[in-house]
Formats: structure tokens, sequence, C-alpha cells
């Protein structure tokens, strides 16, 4: 089943206080499939300048990983921006082919099942009280998660074929030279006669790869 159609039926289950049970959803619905609305991509960042001001937080702030229930990452965002909690959940987009052979673009997180919350500690505790949160874990580097987060956001707005990289990688060091990301380091590894560069987020241990051409890295 589509993740996205997966997601409106959950939140429609819920604001019509039926049970839902995963995969197991009402017929209902499932006969309904045709007209059920698939979700167009959302702000994954609130606010838009969240990474553009100073990193060094205020006494009273820290930042959060949230890890949440399945399937609640794209739910939980919606609570934080209308509680204006600022929160980062990379979306990327996904591409897939339906039995017909049509070709389907979903946006689903990146990182499954996290969502980065930066606020104090009556934040943290309306973040936690929204329902959607499993478990709280406070970053105790922040500054780190930050400059890896912005590498992680400049990759989906840049990259090409950015996809999710569930641990580190072996591969060597290097540099991207020339273009709209020049600067940013990464592993460069070499797949099915591709070049992919990988960025990791240290506080997960987990990271993104995107197509690189060879021609624009540098080996360190």
């Amino acid at each position: 089943m589509d993740p996205e159609f997966e997601e409106a039926v959950a939140a429609k289950c819920r604001s019509c206080n039926i049970p839902y049970a995963g995969f197991n959803v009402p017929l209902l619905f499932i006969s309904c499939r045709k007209t059920m609305p698939i979700l167009g991509r959302e702000p994954d960042l609130y606010p838009d300048d969240l990474f553009s001001s100073h990193l060094a937080l205020p006494e009273d702030e820290s930042w959060f990983a949230m890890y949440t229930m399945a399937r609640r990452e794209k739910e939980l965002m919606r609570q934080l921006r209308a509680l204006k909690i600022a929160h980062y959940g990379p979306i990327t987009a996904q591409r897939t082919r339906s039995p017909q052979g049509r070709i389907r673009i979903s946006h689903v997180p990146l990182f499954t099942g996290y969502v980065f919350v930066r606020g104090d500690e009556v934040q943290r505790h309306d973040t936690i009280s929204t329902g959607c949160v499993s478990r709280c874990l406070r970053v105790t580097q922040p500054e780190e998660l930050i400059v890896d987060l912005q590498r992680i956001r400049i990759m989906l707005a840049e990259g090409q074929d950015v996809r999710p990289e569930p641990r580190p990688v072996v591969g060597r060091t290097a540099i991207i030279r020339r273009g709209a990301m020049a600067g940013m380091r990464g592993v460069v590894t070499r797949i099915d006669n591709a070049h992919r560069l990988t960025v990791i987020v240290n506080f997960m241990q987990q990271g993104a790869s995107m197509l690189v051409d060879e021609a624009d890295v540098d080996l360190e």
C-alpha cells in the first residue's frame, strides 16, 4: 500500500474515531481509494529561518530528537507548526511504480521515526503531549547536530537521487569542489558504476547519500 495513502486513511480514521490497525483498514476506505486524497508535500521545517540564526542556543532551550509512533512524523510536525514549536523532520520524494506502470511520487520522511525539535522544557512537554511521540532524547552536542542537519537540508534541495543510509558507509572522505554544494564533505563510494556521496548525522549514526559526478569531487 502507498505510504501516503495509508497515512491519509489513518488520519481519516482518527478524525472519525474509527479504530485503525495498520494495513487492516476498514473496507469503507478501501472501496473509496480512488477518491481518498493523497497528501502532497508538506513543510518539514519551522520556522523557515531555523538554520539561518546563530548556532548558539538560549540558555533555556535545547535540541531534542523525538522518536515518533509508527507513521506519525508528519502528524507530529503539523501539530508542532500549530503550536509554533521549532522543528525539522526532513522529507524526501520517493518514486514508485504502480501495477499499471504509472510513476507515483510520494513524500516520505528521510529518517523514519525522527523529528528534531528545538525548545524549552514547556515546549518539550507540549511536544510529548501531542500523542505522537514514543521517546524523547536530549541532544548533548547541538552544534554538531545543527551542522549535520544543515547539510542534509542542502542535499535535499540540490542533490540528485537522495536516499536514506541507515548506517555509516565505508569509503573515502571527499569534498565537493564545484556546483551548488561546493565545500560539502562526506564519504564517497562507487555503486553500480555511479558515485555517491554520503553525509552522516552523527547523533543517529544514520545519513543520506546522493549521486555525484566524479569530476566534481576531490578525495582527501
